[in-house]
C-alpha cells in the first residue's frame, strides 16, 4: 500500500500544481481583458472630449457671430407691407 499512497501523493501534488498554474493563467487572462477594455474606454473618452470641445466652440461661435439677416429682412418687410397697403387704398 505504500506504493499506492506514494502514487496518490504524487497525483495530489501534480493536481495542486495544475490548479496553481490554472489560477495564474486566469489571473493573466483577466489582466489582458482589463487592458483591452481600458483601451476601449480611453478611445471612447477621447472621442467624447473632442465632441464636447467641438460643441463648445460651435456655441461660442454662434454666440459671438452677429446675425446680419435680421437687419436685412426687416428693411424689405417694411417696404413690402407699405406697397401692399398703398395699392389697396387707391
Amino acid at each position: 500500500m505504500s506504493k499506492l499512497e506514494e502514487k496518490w501523493e504524487e497525483l495530489e501534488a501534480k493536481f495542486e500544481e495544475l490548479k496553481a498554474a490554472s489560477k495564474i493563467s486566469d489571473i493573466l487572462n483577466k489582466k489582458e481583458e482589463e487592458k483591452k477594455s481600458n483601451k476601449a474606454v480611453c478611445i471612447f473618452a477621447l472621442i467624447g472630449i473632442i465632441a464636447v470641445a467641438a460643441a463648445a466652440a460651435y456655441a461660442v461661435y454662434r454666440y459671438l457671430t452677429p446675425d446680419y439677416l435680421e437687419d436685412f429682412d426687416d428693411d424689405f418687410e417694411d417696404d413690402f407691407d407699405d406697397d401692399f397697403f398703398d395699392e389697396g387704398d387707391e
